[in-house]
């Protein structure tokens, strides 16, 4: 795992959150897009060296919408960025890793990601991406 490449903060709307991060936390929106296959809106905030990922629902049985309703706005998930996905996920499922999905899936911005399960990582929802 090269670095973390972004942390995830699910929120009900990012039109409302914006102000707060532009406007009290000075950070730089540098993209929005929408992402059908995680059903999720996303926007993209530069924080020096990575980035927060701001996931809004885009209908009610997202995994994003999901986790609102059972947990609340905040933080979803820690992004760690690879060079080759496919091993890291071969090298993943040898360690005894359990991933949400079995193959990597599409994301933001033209990323591959997969997820690690949060019941193995002491609650922490962990992503795999390579750009």
């Amino acid at each position: 795992m090269e670095k973390v490449d972004h942390i995830g903060i699910a929120v009900r709307s990012i039109d409302q959150v914006l102000p707060f991060y532009q406007n009290v936390m000075k950070l730089e929106l540098t993209k929005t897009e929408e992402v059908p296959s995680q059903g999720v809106k996303v926007a993209f905030l530069q924080a020096l060296n990575t980035k927060l990922e701001l996931l809004e629902p885009i209908h009610p049985d997202s995994a994003i919408a999901k986790f609102i309703e059972k947990k609340g706005e905040g933080m979803h998930h820690v992004a760690f960025l690879v060079d080759d996905i496919e091993a890291e996920v071969k090298r993943l499922k040898s360690e005894g890793a359990r991933l949400v999905q079995e193959t990597p899936q599409p994301g933001a911005g033209g990323a591959k990601v997969i997820f690690l399960h949060p019941k193995q990582a002491n609650g922490v929802l962990y992503e795999i991406c390579e750009k």
